[in-house]
């Protein structure tokens, strides 16, 4: 696989797409760097209109995948959805082994490294151009020796997320799930059989947190509809928690927990029968 380059804006508009190109021409895009994944063309630039403060992210498919924010705030998640998988330790004050699914540009790890110490997180990434890049301009290595520090770990595995879960050994107290090709959830991970792998792989009353976004600007939430109908066929409880950003994305982030422990999640959206989606299966 080829590795990562840093380009002019005039080099770039010419290795990229099209629409890479027209990402270029825009007046907020700042060192911006081109790296090539499994998945495509993905950006890494720096951002200042909308954000407090500048923002690097990480940009694929059209989308944001991750960001960060520089200096003093770095183990700061941006998005909310990020601050929001950190309610697992609201539901589950005692965690200490945590495995996250989708590593991107790191947030949610960098948050249980900065503020979570002695916790254990397994990160599983597929894509080794992806954790390069975490390494080189999102902050993980800092992260990682930040959770040495405290008394805990942050371990970073390249590998495919359903295949580790396949030999997931555990036990987990919490399992997160936020692995996208672009905008694309990736339907492996979705599944009955696959839930079933994460249940196995949590403790007692384990949780697992899955990020589930929206399509159509936040018309279409059928995707969100059949993950929580194959939710409920694996754990016994299942709440639906909103974790937009309204300012920064076209579509809507919704957190689906799941766990067999009762689930105090007071801002979860109430729903009945008539929501549930199609169920999703391997085959």
């Amino acid at each position: 696989m080829a590795g990562e380059r840093n380009l002019t804006p005039v080099r770039l508009a010419l290795a990229a797409t099209a629409a890479t190109a027209a990402l270029v021409r825009r007046a907020t895009l700042l060192d911006p760097h081109v790296v090539r994944t499994s998945s495509g063309i993905a950006l890494v630039y720096t951002v200042r209109r909308g954000f407090a403060d500048p923002v690097r992210v990480l940009r694929t498919g059209g989308v944001y995948q991750s960001a960060t924010y520089l200096g003093a705030r770095r183990m700061e998640p941006v998005f909310e959805y990020y601050r929001a998988f950190g309610r697992v330790f609201d539901l589950r004050p005692d965690a200490r082994r945590l495995l996250a699914v989708g590593g991107g540009g790191f947030a949610f790890p960098k948050l249980v490294a900065a503020g979570h110490p002695g916790v254990r997180t397994d990160v599983v990434e597929i894509d080794p151009a992806v954790i390069r890049a975490a390494r080189r301009w999102f902050f993980l290595d800092e992260a990682v020796e930040l959770a040495r520090a405290g008394g805990g770990d942050l371990n970073v595995v390249c590998d495919d997320g359903r295949r580790f879960l396949e030999r997931a050994v555990g036990p987990y107290d919490a399992v997160v799930l936020d692995a996208f090709v672009g905008e694309t959830p990736v339907r492996s991970l979705a599944t009955a059989e696959a839930l079933r792998l994460v249940r196995r792989a949590l403790v007692p009353g384990g949780v697992c947190l899955m990020n589930v976004v929206s399509r159509a600007g936040g018309a279409d939430v059928s995707f969100l509809r059949s993950v929580v109908a194959t939710a409920l066929m694996v754990f016994d409880q299942v709440r639906v928690v909103p974790a937009a950003d309204a300012d920064h994305s076209g579509e809507d982030n919704y957190l689906v927990v799941a766990s067999d422990a009762p689930l105090d999640l007071a801002d979860a959206i109430p729903f009945d029968e008539s929501f549930l989606g199609e169920p999703l299966f391997d085959i």
